[in-house]
C-alpha cells in the first residue's frame, strides 16, 4: 500500500470529494490503516472545516488511528488460558481511543 497521491488528481488540481475519501476508506485494514490515514490527511488538507469531504475525512482519520493501533478483533473471544495480543486488548483500545480524539 503506497501513500502516493493519484497522479491524475495531482495534475488537474481538483478539490477533494466525499467519494475520493470513501474510495480510500474502502481499503482500510489494520495493516494499512496508518498509510490510509496519511493519504486521507493529504487529500483533505486545505479544505474548509465545514467541507463534507473534510468532515468525513477527519472522522475516518480518528477511526483509522484507533484501528492501526489496536488492530481488529474478529471471530470468537479468546480462550481464558490464552492472553490476547497487546495490540488488541482492552487497555490498548482505550488508550488508542483517547489518542484518536486528540487530533491526527
Amino acid at each position: 500500500m503506497s501513500e502516493a497521491e493519484d497522479p491524475v488528481r495531482r495534475r488537474d488540481g481538483g478539490t477533494a470529494t466525499v467519494n475520493e475519501v470513501r474510495l480510500l476508506m474502502g481499503a482500510s485494514t489494520p495493516h494499512f490503516a496508518l498509510q490510509l490515514r496519511g493519504r486521507i490527511a493529504r487529500l483533505i488538507r486545505g479544505l474548509p472545516a465545514d467541507d463534507p469531504a473534510r468532515v468525513l475525512g477527519e472522522r475516518e482519520i480518528a477511526r483509522l488511528t484507533a484501528l492501526g493501533i489496536t488492530g481488529e478483533v474478529r471471530g470468537t473471544p479468546h480462550e481464558p488460558a490464552i492472553r490476547p495480543l497487546p495490540s488488541v486488548d482492552d487497555a490498548a483500545a482505550a488508550e488508542a481511543a483517547a489518542h484518536a480524539g486528540g487530533g491526527h
